[in-house]
């Protein structure tokens, strides 16, 4: 087993962060600081999501709790594959999850298109965040307390499609307006 705690973590991800940020710009060789604080927001999406997937609050005294990773246990005993089972049948702060889930995603589907110009159409970016999704949802099948729920997955692709959604609608207005002019 191995024990990371939060702030542990955010380093790493930091660390990781300024790695990948440097390999990309020494290999594209060019430099934005208007790029590199724009995708700030991409950074501050995985940090906010990893500090709630992957850590528990003290319900005592509300700091995170350390994550556990653990790599001898029956994985399907951690996997919820039919859909709304689990809001509805076992977790008692339904409308928490399920808001909590939603809301936690539209960052990215906002934040993701602006940023990589790449995810240029909706579906694009609707992939790329049920990806990203997907990822989250089965790195949770290593942690010790967490378990991999497709109720989850559902609701953070609705959280980041919304968000997708407000960013399309808003460049389509935009290039309506642009056009008329």
């Amino acid at each position: 087993m191995i024990e990371i705690t939060f702030p542990q973590m955010l380093i790493f991800i930091t660390a990781a962060w300024i790695f990948v940020r440097l390999v990309c710009n020494v290999k594209g060789k060019t430099f934005s600081l208007k790029r590199e604080i724009l995708l700030l927001l991409v950074y501050i999406c995985i940090v906010v999501i990893a500090r709630f997937v992957y850590f528990e609050l003290n319900p005592v005294l509300g700091y995170p709790l350390p994550l556990r990773i653990v790599f001898n246990r029956n994985y399907r005993d951690f996997i919820q594959l039919k859909p709304f089972i689990f809001i509805s049948d076992i977790y008692e702060g339904d409308k928490l999850n399920i808001i909590g889930n939603i809301a936690m995603f539209i960052p990215v589907g906002i934040v993701w298109p602006v940023c990589f110009r790449k995810l240029d159409r909706f579906w694009k970016t609707a992939l790329a965040c049920i990806g990203f999704s997907l990822f989250i949802e089965l790195s949770q099948l290593l942690c010790d307390g967490r378990h991999t729920d497709i109720d989850d997955l559902i609701l953070n692709s609705i959280g980041s499609v919304i968000g997708a959604a407000v960013v399309f609608v808003i460049r389509k207005i935009r290039d309506r307006r642009i056009k008329e002019n």
